[in-house]
């Protein structure tokens, strides 16, 4: 078995007036989420990850040379977290904690999205704070409430 490496992305998918992107976990239902994934190999780039886990899990192009590449932002933020119980299984034995780098893509309000149902099931578009209580995860829900904050930070 291959284990997966605790090195992870989440992208915060939003519109310009901040609605956000969540997406329902097929193996966890009750789970909503902005796009998340794990690097494939150690040394990938997070900007790699983070393109390939958007388009994977959404449909959505914002890899090199497509429309959106210049709107997926790394925040260049970390957080370390404890490995939910339920996916351990997923990891090295002696793994329980993952590290998570955190992305803003932001979108044209409409953007089409296409889920891979073999991860989610539904998707919906919430206002950030909205978004942020509906978060399963507690790094997910923060990175959701400084969404101002980074836009903020972004050159014109």
């Amino acid at each position: 078995m291959k284990y997966k490496i605790p090195q992870s992305v989440l992208v915060v998918i939003h519109t310009p007036a901040l609605e956000v992107l969540l997406i329902k976990r097929t193996d966890a239902p009750e789970y909503w989420q902005s796009v998340t994934g794990s690097r494939e190999e150690p040394n990938e780039p997070w900007e790699q990850v983070a393109a390939r886990e958007v388009h994977e899990e959404t449909g959505i192009h914002c890899g090199p040379g497509s429309l959106l590449a210049d709107q997926l932002v790394d925040w260049r933020v970390e957080n370390v977290y404890e490995i939910y119980p339920a996916w351990r299984h997923r990891y090295a034995p002696d793994v329980t904690r993952n590290t998570e780098h955190l992305f803003g893509l932001m979108v044209p309000a409409g953007t089409p999205v296409r889920l891979n149902p073999g991860e989610h099931s539904l998707y919906q578009w919430l206002p950030y704070r909205a978004a942020a209580r509906a978060c399963a995860s507690s790094t997910n829900a923060r990175a959701c409430l400084l969404l101002p904050q980074w836009l903020g930070r972004r050159s014109p």
